[in-house]
């Protein structure tokens, strides 16, 4: 039992050392996998209108949306995974993986 938790404690201090690239694989993962409903919901949102202005509309939904997200919610998904202890980093950030390829394969 030692060694596993030696092991999880190991792979803890080895990934907080990459907490931002972790976060943003994480935040970029789940763009990808829930921007089609995202895109989806504008563009039921936004039909009626005129084709230009709803074509500028999804654009700057995209890039302010999807940008801004990348770029202030990866940081604070890094700042709350470093609150995480060494005992439990490592097996959240396993299941969060693991959750998103179970997501993604039913998708």
């Amino acid at each position: 039992m030692d060694i596993l938790i030696d092991l999880v404690v190991t792979l803890s201090k080895w990934t907080r050392l990459h907490l931002s690239d972790i976060a943003l694989a994480l935040m970029a993962t789940a763009l990808v996998l829930f921007g089609p409903s995202i895109n989806a919901w504008v563009r039921r949102s936004i039909g009626h209108l005129n084709f230009v202005i709803r074509t500028l509309i999804f654009v700057l939904v995209c890039v302010v949306v999807y940008g801004l997200a990348i770029i202030y919610l990866s940081p604070l998904l890094a700042g709350a995974l470093n609150h995480l202890n060494n005992y439990s980093l490592s097996p959240v950030l396993l299941l969060s993986f693991i959750l998103i390829g179970i997501l993604a394969d039913r998708n």
